[in-house]
């Protein structure tokens, strides 16, 4: 085995010195100075989880990251909760003053299913302080001028149908979810006009049910995580056809999925073995839900390569799911846009090598994911800035889906590991190689129509705690009304807000000294942050128990004053 393990190594660094070898890529080198088209949409985002926290309050559920996160030490690095995460419950005020001031057109958030369904389920209970919560919320937002779009699921699904039904396991799901967006529709569709059914399905499943590292936590590998893709996939449909039927005629919305996938690049694009790897690179990531949806069924790389190996492993059936074609005509044409999440890239080469692992996703893909060891490193084990990767992928997928209208719906760099500065040079320039990139995008015929940076606030990253931190704003954990300070990117994506893009040479490099000096300020207010933490105790502990001393000894002094008298 070690023997294995040690060819294996060497083969691997022999790849990486030949991606030092390789070619740069000339023609994303040069910047491109122009701007977007008009009426193109800019905008941050977040989800309920990561930072509402109020995980017990006004009515809500549990979750099943909730469980998750209570359920024992490990899970979470630091064994960290969100329970109270952000306390975006109690301060939306004050985060949508945060997204005025950064001039956004749009914000995304998610709704929490168990606050609004708390046991899941329509029929059962409709907890009516979470509906005013979340009409609140969008009012709100209307009123300072900023659309909401609204993502239906992001990974918080009700802990009671995890535990009766088994979760995304079961076809059930399907039903029930379609009963809670169908909800969602009623409520809040009079003035949401943009709705995401899920967000980043991809990693979900991946994570709760073959890896075991997010809620539910189950290690179903080879099988589950392709049964609950498959299910999730119908509920898609089922959601879209719902609101095509009940709602479009009256509400005149549109709606779409957002599916995360990094870039896959050929590591010696001269090979047809490394061009086929990194095109399966990208079907078992984008083309896993983009392709039902779009052609009515799984890409056929991902049909052949489970089949062939579940048939090796002794099986009679593929581990992929099949749709019928009853369902393939149903789930086909269900997107009004695609909503892509992208943040990094890598390189791709078949795996020339028999695995020894088990039924598993990454071993049904026969390939090994590489890095540059020259590309700049964020601080995070897998987040690198490979922005030309960003260009790629968003031509892949507007040839690929047929000239669907895009709108980006993650793309964030996070914060370096242990870091609390708020200068955040690093995002700066992601931001600028990656947006300009997206220009190039479209200059190059994309039809994109709107970016949503990631993500407004730091908050709880799932298995990282709040270790990872791709907010705009930092978030004081440790001080109890979690207060926010601005990093030097929230100038720098306003001023590309404000100019619709690049718009010449000076501006744009006036621009990041501009956000540099601000942030130095910032900075002295955020290491004065123990102080007036401490200043704050005293007047909200210290002031107050002295006065009522004061109060004491005064009512004891005047009641012996009019003892002696009598």
């Amino acid at each position: 085995m070690k023997q294995v393990q040690a060819v294996t190594l060497c083969w691997v660094l022999l790849l990486v010195s030949r991606l030092g070898a390789r070619d740069g890529f000339p023609e994303e080198a040069s910047f491109y100075y122009g701007t977007f088209p008009p009426g193109f949409s800019w905008g941050v985002g977040s989800s309920a989880y990561q930072t509402e926290g109020a995980w017990d309050q006004d009515g809500k559920g549990p979750s099943i990251w909730d469980a998750f996160t209570h359920s024992g030490k490990g899970k979470v690095l630091g064994d960290e909760t969100a329970d109270t995460a952000c306390d975006g419950y109690y301060k939306v005020q004050e985060d949508i003053a945060l997204l005025r001031e950064m001039n956004v057109s749009h914000y995304r958030f998610s709704l929490s299913w168990p606050r609004l369904l708390p046991t899941g389920i329509r029929a059962e209970q409709v907890n009516k302080k979470g509906i005013r919560f979340y009409s609140d919320l969008i009012d709100a937002l209307l009123k300072s001028n900023i659309t909401p779009i609204v993502t239906l699921y992001h990974w918080d699904l009700p802990q009671l149908l995890q535990v009766k039904y088994g979760g995304w396991q079961n076809v059930s799901m399907t039903s029930y979810f379609s009963d809670y967006a169908d909800l969602c529709f009623e409520a809040f569709g009079d003035r949401v006009k943009h709705w995401i059914t899920f967000s980043d399905p991809r990693a979900m499943v991946e994570k709760g049910y073959e890896t075991g590292r997010h809620a539910p936590g189950l290690k179903l590998h080879g099988t589950g995580m392709y049964k609950a893709a498959h299910h999730i996939i119908k509920a898609h449909a089922q959601a879209w056809h719902s609101y095509r039927k009940k709602w479009r005629n009256k509400q005149q919305g549109l709606v779409g999925i957002s599916l995360n996938c990094d870039w896959g690049e050929p590591v010696d694009i001269n090979n047809p073995k490394d061009v086929e790897a990194a095109e399966r690179y990208l079907q078992f990531c984008l083309g896993w839900f983009a392709n039902p949806i779009y052609a009515g069924d799984y890409p056929e790389v991902m049909k052949d390569h489970i089949g062939r190996k579940s048939e090796e492993q002794g099986l009679d059936m593929s581990r992929l799911p099949e749709f019928s074609l009853q369902e393939k005509s149903y789930i086909k044409g269900t997107s009004d846009f695609l909503g892509l999440g992208h943040f990094t890239t890598r390189y791709i080469t078949e795996r020339n090598y028999p695995s020894r692992q088990g039924p598993s996703y990454q071993n049904d893909r026969d390939l090994i994911e590489l890095i540059d060891p020259n590309w700049p490193d964020l601080g995070s084990n897998w987040l690198y800035s490979v922005p030309w990767g960003f260009r790629r992928l968003l031509n892949f997928a507007q040839t690929q889906y047929g000239d669907p209208p895009i709108y980006v719906t993650e793309n964030g760099a996070s914060q370096k590991e242990h870091c609390t500065q708020l200068c955040d040079e690093w995002r700066i320039q992601y931001l600028k190689g990656y947006i300009n990139e997206m220009l190039k995008a479209i200059k190059d015929g994309a039809n994109i129509k709107g970016y949503t940076s990631w993500s407004l606030l730091d908050k709880f990253e799932w298995e990282k705690g709040y270790t990872d931190r791709y907010g705009f704003y930092y978030v004081e954990f440790n001080v109890r009304n979690k207060p926010r300070y601005p990093k030097a990117s929230v100038q720098y994506y306003k001023k590309i807000i404000t100019a619709n893009g690049f718009p010449n040479p000076r501006e744009v490099e006036s621009w990041h000294l501009e956000a540099l000096e601000t942030c130095s300020i910032n900075n002295q207010l955020l290491a004065a942050e123990p102080l007036l933490s401490h200043m704050h105790m005293v007047s909200e502990i210290v002031v107050p128990t002295v006065c009522t001393l004061c109060t004491l000894i005064a009512a004891l002094l005047l009641m012996l004053l009019l003892r002696s008298q009598s």
